[in-house]
């Protein structure tokens, strides 16, 4: 992905200050092995969506300071609830647990979306979030 000026970045190593903070972050929320290995995975056709996570997600809209990142974690647990997205919802689940979210909060957090997105919805989300916390508390 390329735009003007300084905001280039590739992830094949990009260099932007955006892209650089979103890396950090991303590394810090979601782990090491998760991001190399979206990462790795990446090829041509797939390296533009990471390129666009890495800077605009992480780097220009996580890294803000209006909400702190337990909020943001808790935040997604709801929207990927809603949007039904199972593999991403497992990932932010656990990074919610990174950034302090209680086992508590996540399970409040899904009621709340379930009230709203449909229970099927809640329901999938429960058994994803519940392996999820199982291997955590595993570790």
């Amino acid at each position: 992905m390329s735009n003007a000026g300084d905001n280039s970045s590739n992830v094949n190593g990009g260099e932007s200050k955006l892209y650089q903070q979103g890396l950090a972050l991303r590394r810090e929320v979601l782990g090491d092995a998760h991001v190399d290995r979206s990462i790795q995975n990446a090829d041509d056709f797939s390296s533009p969506m990471q390129d666009l996570t890495i800077e605009y997600c992480w780097g220009a809209i996580w890294s803000r300071e209006g909400l702190d990142r337990r909020t943001r974690s808790l935040l997604n647990i709801c929207m990927l609830t809603a949007l039904n997205r199972s593999h991403e919802l497992a990932v932010h689940v656990r990074g919610a647990v990174n950034n302090g979210a209680t086992r508590e909060e996540i399970q409040e957090t899904l009621l709340q979306a379930s009230v709203y997105a449909g229970v099927p919805a809640g329901m999938e989300s429960f058994r994803i979030a519940q392996k999820v916390l199982a291997e955590i508390e595993d570790l």
